[in-house]
């Protein structure tokens, strides 16, 4: 009879398998990440899959009614908008995130919140016991008992209880501890967070049950595990900040039922998670007045623009090879457009240091921050102090053209609301726009048209 029962090799961040150790993964180059394991293959040959039904026969698009999905809110606004307007029934969500930065409080949070409205949620811990989960809900507030708590691991026993119990929401905190007795592997493994992820995925889509897990990040920011797991689930959010900072960032990664990449912008507290409405107030809160190498760009997360105040600090090197730093964007994008300025305008910095921030913590790579990148750098460098009132936005190209962006008129209008009287933006957006009162538009091709802008 042949054996059922193999060893392999796994690589820890991605999960590709390989019959013998290599020092280097073939499939995300990591190295020294392959870890043997034993592997049930009669058992992976059939967990995992969901069984089709008898008699299943294609069916034509035409002839398929689309239904609204259900959605429960969670009574936290910034969280909905980044689910996409609330819990699909039957979804399986992913949050990952540092250790400590508030994922745990998060969830309960939105339990205590679906409990009120009479909504059966079970909360299933494997890293914490019930006297510690309920420390942490003192702190947070009071619980209705439609929150049940259960410290378990084995999810044969937690099938179990949620068969039995069919509760409405389940929390998985975290997918790293949970274990099947059918993988002979230890917990946290890519064989044990694959299987277990398969069977939540059964449960949820089987009894229509939306089922939150918890995982844990990489020193690369990325979900532990395999991929595979981020294919699996139909919602992928990630909650970003400095764990010593007080701001938190949850970040729609992945999202089946809405638009990716939306943010939601969180504050830590002592009695938990609190909601920041106006992010761009927020983000724009002690910002210095009449200081050179600092102005106001607006950005684009998903369908919410966010004005935030980036700062430059150019100044004279006295080594062969001059220190260049970005925190908040791209590095390589500050270098090159430190090149366009250089090349466009003549402006001398191959011999400077140049060190580019975006106040706040927060993080931002689109395209639309490149004016504002740039008009920093040059107030920095000629010292010139910009209009604490004027906004901007707009694509730098090579050529040192300023090409248009996307959702110009909302950017306009966020900054219209938190009292803007001057908006500098590509001159193809500012035809395109209509409709705006009380701010001031300048058009811009190029950066030498915004050199002379701030100049006067």
């Amino acid at each position: 009879m042949a054996k059922t029962k193999t060893s392999a090799f796994f690589c820890q961040s991605c999960g590709y398998e390989s019959v013998k150790w290599m020092g280097q993964c073939p499939g995300c180059k990591e190295w020294n990440s392959f870890v043997e394991e034993l592997v049930d293959r009669k058992s992976l040959s059939t967990s995992g899959k969901l069984k089709p039904a008898s008699g299943a026969k294609p069916v034509p698009l035409s002839a398929i009614h689309a239904l609204d999905e259900e959605r429960v809110s969670t009574s936290m606004p910034e969280l909905d908008r980044v689910l996409g307007g609330g819990i699909v029934k039957g979804s399986l969500v992913l949050i990952g995130g540092d250790p400590g930065i508030g994922k745990s409080t998060l969830l309960l949070q939105v339990c205590r919140n679906l409990a009120a409205k009479e909504i059966s949620v079970l909360y299933v811990s494997g890293e914490e016991s019930l006297q510690q989960i309920k420390l942490r809900a003192e702190r947070i507030g009071s619980f209705t008992d439609k929150l049940t708590l259960l410290c378990e691991t084995d999810l044969d026993s937690i099938r179990g209880v949620i068969e039995q119990g069919k509760p409405e929401i389940v929390v998985i905190d975290s997918i790293q501890t949970m274990f099947h007795d059918s993988i002979a592997s230890a917990p946290g493994s890519v064989s044990q967070v694959r299987e277990a992820t398969a069977v939540l995925m059964q449960i949820a889509k089987g009894m229509g049950i939306s089922i939150f897990i918890v995982g844990h990040v990489t020193k690369e920011g990325v979900v532990a595990g395999p991929r595979v797991l981020e294919h699996m689930v139909d919602t992928v959010l990630y909650f970003e900040g400095d764990r010593h900072e007080s701001y938190r960032i949850l970040r729609g990664v992945k999202n089946r039922f809405g638009s990716t990449n939306e943010i939601g912008v969180f504050e830590m507290r002592t009695e938990g998670l609190a909601e920041v409405e106006n992010a761009s107030e927020y983000m724009l809160s002690g910002k210095p007045k009449d200081a050179s190498g600092s102005v106001v760009a607006c950005s684009v997360e998903g369908t919410r623009p966010v004005l935030l105040e980036i700062q430059a600090l150019v100044c004279h090197s006295y080594f062969n090879n001059p220190r260049r730093t970005a925190t908040g964007t791209d590095f390589n994008r500050v270098n090159l457009l430190m090149a366009v300025l250089e090349k466009r305008l003549g402006m001398q910095l191959s011999d400077c240091d140049a060190y580019v921030n975006i106040a706040g913590g927060i993080r931002m790579n689109e395209p639309a921050i490149d004016l504002g990148i740039v008009l920093a750098i040059i107030s920095s460098k000629l010292d010139l102090t910009i209009d604490e009132h004027m906004i901007c936005f707009g694509e730098v190209g090579l050529s040192g053209e300023v090409r248009g962006v996307s959702m110009a008129e909302q950017r306009i209008q966020e900054a219209a609301k938190l009292g803007f009287s001057t908006c500098i933006l590509p001159e193809v957006c500012k035809n395109a726009v209509h409709g705006t009162e009380g701010i001031r538009l300048i058009g811009v091709s190029n950066v030498k048209e915004a050199l002379q802008v701030i100049s006067h």
